[in-house]
């Protein structure tokens, strides 16, 4: 007998799949299911190609089910395999030498420059955690002392505080730096003092050839006082932009150039390029790694939890610290984290706003904290996606899809279903026998929240009822075709023209027409239609009609449109506008 016609076979195939999808979000692997069977039924091993286009079948079919409807077919028939075992959610490892410090202590350290996007997702998470796990103090503290080139604006200080808030992370203390400028002066004084800094007028192309050949430039063994004077004068104005930098002295032999006397603090014409919050009162800024070197030390920082390509940092920072007798923080770099199919680039995010490419920092192409809050992304998910990652040293690449499997499981578990018909064409069903009540659980596990409920009435003289279904759904119909309006009746179809398909009611129950695998499609009663807008991850809109229920959904509550994906609701008035998350 051919596999395909082995009741018991594709029965047995089919069991297999609806439990391996119902463990995978929804979706069945057929490789799976080749080794379960010939587990069962060594004998078909002879025939592996004839099995495999059996199973490429069942779980095809298996995979076109929504998981709701999946987890149903698996509790009615097969409730013992879905005993709830309670899983240990992965957790961060313990911070090195954390038992020497009294207290935690970490940071999150962003230019307001922009909005944050998801690449910052593991430099705040990492830190908030592992100071909650502590116990501890996590510190927020704007870096914005590049008024030229990184230039901070006003509007992105609060949409920081924003973001961090919706990620759920409180901030215990918070620093600006530019209102820490006295505090840098005052260490830089020190620093060139002591002989340990220096103020250099040699341009920068000069500079260059000499530290790339390991020589000291001409400013480096002047003496102190004359540095000194130096540093005054360019406090008080004596050195316009570009004419002295002070730099602090290290080993012109590292074998790295970029550690060889490295820049601590430079002129900017503030005239010209105005702070946004302390506009022209100086002159002289501080580079990234004498602020945040300074003030890692200054506020107590126990663990700095960052990124690789800092590594550099810490070891120009870590002889500025030996001049001034400080012991360096704990040190944790992480390896790159790159989302595929992600523009993280703060500039090209900028430039496309300022171009009209995108609508602001929300628009749905974005991986902006902005525009994964709008398409329904919970802050729940990056944080249990960051902390699955941890502090690995590797390079780590995701996809949007490993994201998108952790919402998954959130909203799954608490979100209302509706039908949404897109590009609506209508279908009407002729010879429908019967009132029918359509009663429609909002949650398919959790009878508690209710149902919809829709009252079928055929027409009287041709027994016909109208349904709105979707254009995507329609282009599978032909003649003679089976199809299932979930949750009411199968139709079989008769005629397809324009816009308009006719049918003929075919029969009720599911079992009739499961083992012929027809198509399961959603539908709207004709005259209960509410128009609705789905604004799609590529910006473009998908018009439709959802229920005449989702006229009582509020702004940001997120639902599941059946066999289409999960939403968030943005408005409600003439028509719902809402967008899309993922399936």
């Amino acid at each position: 007998m051919a596999l395909e016609n082995d009741n018991d076979l594709r029965e047995f195939i089919r069991k297999a799949a609806l439990l391996n999808a119902v463990g995978h979000d929804g979706k069945a692997q057929a490789g799976a299911m080749v080794g379960k069977v010939l587990g069962e039924k060594a004998e078909l091993r002879s025939r592996i190609k004839e099995l495999s286009g059996v199973i490429n079948v069942v779980v095809a079919e298996v995979n076109s089910l929504s998981l709701a409807e999946q987890k149903a077919i698996v509790e009615t028939n097969w409730p013992e395999t879905q005993k709830k075992h309670e899983t240990e959610e992965k957790k961060l490892s313990p911070l090195p030498n954390a038992d020497k410090y009294t207290k935690i202590v970490t940071r999150f350290s962003p230019n307001p420059d922009c909005v944050l996007h998801l690449g910052s997702a593991r430099a705040i998470l990492l830190s908030h955690e592992y100071a909650r796990m502590y116990n501890g103090k996590f510190i927020l503290r704007f870096e914005d002392t590049d008024p030229k080139i990184k230039r901070p604006a006003l509007k992105f200080y609060d949409s920081i505080r924003q973001d961090l808030k919706w990620l759920g992370c409180t901030v215990d203390e918070e620093y600006i730096q530019s209102d820490r400028l006295p505090i840098y002066y005052e260490y830089t004084e020190k620093l060139v003092g002591d002989g340990n800094a220096y103020v250099c007028e040699c341009p920068s192309e000069e500079f260059r050839k000499k530290t790339i050949a390991m020589q000291a430039c001409p400013c480096r063994d002047l003496p102190a006082g004359e540095h000194l004077e130096r540093w005054h004068r360019m406090l008080t104005g004596g050195y316009t932009e570009g004419q002295a930098v002070v730099r602090v002295k290290t080993d012109l032999q590292n074998p790295n150039p970029a550690v060889r006397d490295w820049p601590a603090l430079r002129v900017i014409d503030t005239q010209k390029y105005p702070h946004p919050r302390v506009g022209s009162k100086y002159i002289v800024w501080p580079l990234y790694n004498l602020a945040a070197g300074l003030d890692d030390h200054l506020m107590g920082m126990t663990h700095i939890i960052r990124g690789k390509e800092h590594y550099t940092n810490m070891v120009r920072q870590k002889y500025m610290y030996d001049y001034l007798g400080w012991t360096y923080p704990e040190a944790i770099h992480y390896g790159r984290l790159k989302i595929t199919g992600a523009d993280l680039s703060k500039s090209k995010i900028v430039a496309g706003i300022k171009a009209g490419t995108y609508a602001g920092f929300d628009d749905p192409r974005l991986g902006t904290f902005a525009a994964l809050r709008k398409r329904g992304i919970q802050p729940e998910s990056i944080k249990k996606m960051i902390i699955d990652v941890g502090t690995k040293s590797n390079d780590v690449t995701l996809s949007w899809e490993n994201l998108f499997s952790y919402n998954r499981k959130i909203l799954d578990a608490a979100s209302a279903r509706y039908f949404f018909v897109s590009q609506p064409l209508e279908l009407k069903v002729l010879m429908v026998p019967k009132v029918f009540n359509a009663k429609l659980p909002l949650h398919p596990e959790k009878p508690e929240q209710g149902f919809r409920e829709y009252i079928i009435t055929p027409e009287s003289e041709d027994k016909s009822v109208s349904f709105w279904v979707s254009k995507k759904d329609v282009e599978t119909m032909e003649p003679e075709k089976i199809f299932r309006l979930m949750e009411l009746f199968n139709v079989k179809i008769e005629n397809k023209t324009g816009c308009l398909v006719t049918a003929k009611f075919a029969s009720e129950s599911y079992e009739d027409v499961r083992k012929i695998k027809v198509q399961l499609i959603q539908w709207l009663p004709k005259g209960t239609e509410f128009p609705a807008q789905v604004v799609m991850p590529d910006a473009l809109v998908t018009e439709g009609f959802a229920e005449a229920d989702c006229k009582k959904l509020k702004p940001d509550a997120i639902i599941q449109f059946e066999r289409f994906g999960f939403v968030r609701v943005n408005e409600v008035g003439e028509k719902l506008v809402a967008y899309y998350a993922h399936k």
